[in-house]
């Protein structure tokens, strides 16, 4: 089983005129490989994932797959909040054979029991051999994994990580203290992941690295060498862009960003919008400095 570590970027889905760039989506794949960055992560929250159409994550993947030819790792995002869906989904990236994992967010809107969550990530499990990555982000599915349950579905084999991003420290160390050997635990908010990775965790799903992937790589490549004082420096200088990537809904303000640097439109689909002018004056004195 693949092991997740480092920096893996959560790509965002380019439009021009309402349609995917898929021009500049391969400008944006191919600068992630040049920069170091260890995985890839496609059709996540941060890519619009419920505004595409299927044929529209089908020629993105195809896309993605041209420009890294097997050279990077792809983790691609899958979950929905209906287990018929979410099998559905699997059953038409696995007819491509471009994913190396799937990542499998906690279902949306549903809120569903712990018991519910175990089940529910029980038959994904059973009904794929690749690995999943459990993806837990309360603030935007409205329900929240417990460590308890995870490290119950981190007992089956091809449950081999989380992302997690409930932003709850307490919560997230009780798993890397309580996790078999070889699950790893990801940073899904960008602002904690040294901290977590002193903690144990191995790395992070990124959305500051789209802006700046070699830096947030650097970072955890050198918290992974146990060289914490260079990954706090670098950590220090990401600190605005952190914050940056945030002050409006994700990824909002990312878009922005890529757009000011020339390798993206700053569109949106709805009920998503673009950046207002407040966020591009924000982020550009610190896309200057970086």
């Amino acid at each position: 089983m693949i092991r997740f570590k480092g920096c893996g970027t959560a790509l965002v889905t380019p439009f021009r005129e309402g349609e995917v760039d898929y021009a500049a989506l391969g400008g944006l794949v191919r600068r992630q490989i040049d920069a170091g960055v260890d995985f890839l992560v496609p059709l996540g929250s941060t890519a619009e994932t419920p505004c595409l159409e299927d044929g529209e994550k089908i020629r993105i993947l195809e896309e993605i797959c041209s420009c890294v030819g097997g050279r990077l790792p792809l983790l691609v995002g899958v979950g929905t909040n209906s287990l018929k869906a979410t099998l559905r989904n699997i059953s038409v990236v696995d007819s491509l054979c471009k994913a190396d994992a799937y990542l499998v967010v906690v279902p949306y809107y549903n809120k569903p029991t712990q018991e519910g969550m175990y089940l529910y990530f029980k038959e994904i499990a059973a009904y794929t051999d690749k690995p999943l990555v459990l993806y837990n982000v309360p603030g935007r599915t409205g329900s929240n994994i417990l460590p308890r349950t995870v490290l119950r579905l981190a007992e089956i084999p091809n449950i081999v990580a989380i992302k997690e991003a409930s932003g709850n420290i307490a919560q997230i160390r009780e798993i890397l203290e309580g996790r078999p050997e070889g699950f790893s635990v990801l940073s899904g908010n960008d602002d904690q992941t040294l901290e977590l990775m002193r903690l144990g965790a191995e790395g992070v799903i990124s959305v500051a690295s789209n802006i700046a992937p070699s830096a947030v790589a650097g970072m955890t490549r050198a918290a992974l060498g146990g060289d914490f004082d260079r990954a706090a420096s670098l950590d220090k200088s990401l600190r605005p862009l952190y914050d940056g990537c945030f002050v409006e809904s994700n990824p909002i303000p990312v878009k922005a960003g890529l757009s000011m640097m020339g390798l993206c439109t700053p569109q949106m689909r709805l009920p998503l919008t673009t950046a207002v002018d407040s966020t591009f004056q924000t982020l550009k004195p610190i896309i200057d400095a970086l």
